[in-house]
């Protein structure tokens, strides 16, 4: 069992660095300037991450945090920035040409793979390998960042299956999680497509910032695992209030609602709108994924507001204690006394006055 988790462990971060060398290879391809390369020097964070997990949690995972996505996540975003901001990206016609020799490369390639398949071994396989390297060069830049957008995508959620769950994170919650991941991937991708795509949005620098920010910001719900995470509530929460109890019983809940509001559904909604009013750029998409944000962040509200309704009337089901024997309640729930033994504890401090025993007529005289 041990040698599977090591296993995982391991599989999962060569898959994010070879995934993110092939981003900063992107980069340096498409800038023309090798200190592009440089990038590559985030993955020493991934290796050094790698060390020190399989030192200290013998490759296990985290209870609440996934150190290895976030360290993927430094590495890879840096390579997307980059080629999102680059001034060629969303054009593609001046590279009809190579597309259209590429095919007459490939059957060059296919020539040459016949003829020299017998007498070139191992220098066939080198030669292969570079008309390859050379055909996917010539693939448009903009499929070329939509392809890395995706599998990034697709990486975040395989890596976060494959890895070894730690804490208290059960196969369950872990299975409840990816199904997250899996609709929340869709909604991001649907987001960066669709308003980098605009050519008045490609126009405006600061708004590809603001697009891109938004898109990096809406990333760190990735690796956190607490909208999984429930919490069992202690009796001592219970005589604390509304505050305590709601935030304690509803933990997973409220983590996933303000996911939703503050970091994926309420910024798109929020850029989307704006696009829309301020600059004039309204689409059939556009319209419908900014009422389906508005939609989700409504509905999270109003359960919201149904949670606390709830736990309010719970608590008003109660009988009503005074202040001074609910702290004394907490003080016992705290230190392990079941709530059966609280009114035996109550009886228990009553002070009984104390008679001295009075002497019987039939005793004798003392002499």
């Amino acid at each position: 069992m041990e040698g599977l988790v090591l296993f995982n462990a391991l599989v999962t971060r060569l898959l994010f660095f070879l995934h993110s060398l092939v981003g900063v290879w992107r980069v340096a391809e498409v800038k023309k300037e090798p200190r592009y390369w440089l990038l590559a020097l985030l993955n020493l964070l991934l290796f050094l991450e790698t060390a020190l997990t399989l030192k200290f949690k013998r490759g296990r995972g985290y209870k609440w945090f996934s150190p290895a996505i976030f360290v993927y996540l430094i590495n890879i975003v840096p390579s997307l920035w980059i080629l999102e901001l680059h001034h060629e990206n969303q054009y593609c016609s001046s590279q009809s040409e190579e597309m259209s020799q590429n095919t007459s490369s490939k059957e060059d390639f296919n020539q040459t793979l016949t003829s020299s398949e017998q007498t070139h071994g191992g220098d066939n396989l080198i030669e292969s390998a570079k008309v390859f390297v050379n055909n996917l060069s010539t693939v448009c830049e903009k499929d070329w960042t939509l392809g890395l957008h995706q599998t990034f995508l697709l990486m975040l959620i395989i890596g976060r299956w494959l890895l070894p769950v730690g804490g208290t994170i059960t196969r369950d919650q872990l299975s409840e999680l990816l199904l997250m991941f899996v609709g929340t991937a869709a909604d991001i991708l649907e987001f960066t497509s669709e308003t980098l795509a605009e050519e008045n949005v490609r126009n405006n620098p600061v708004l590809v910032y603001a697009i891109l920010c938004i898109w990096t910001w809406s990333m760190l719900q990735f690796p956190l695992d607490l909208a999984v995470q429930h919490v069992m509530c202690p009796l001592s929460v219970t005589a604390r209030g509304f505050p305590s109890l709601f935030l304690c019983q509803y933990s997973a809940d409220l983590w996933n609602i303000g996911i939703s509001v503050f970091i994926q559904d309420g910024p798109f909604l929020v850029v989307r709108v704006i696009l829309m009013t301020y600059f004039n750029v309204i689409n059939q998409m556009l319209v419908f994924f900014a009422v389906k944000n508005f939609l989700v962040v409504m509905l999270h509200l109003y359960r919201l507001v149904v949670l606390a309704l709830g736990v309010r009337a719970s608590l008003r089901r109660q009988p009503e204690v005074p202040k001074g024997e609910r702290s004394r309640r907490v003080e016992l729930a705290e230190s392990g006394v079941p709530p059966g033994g609280w009114e035996s504890g109550a009886k228990e401090g009553v002070a009984l006055p104390l008679r001295a025993p009075r002497p019987s007529d039939d005793s004798d005289p003392t002499p």
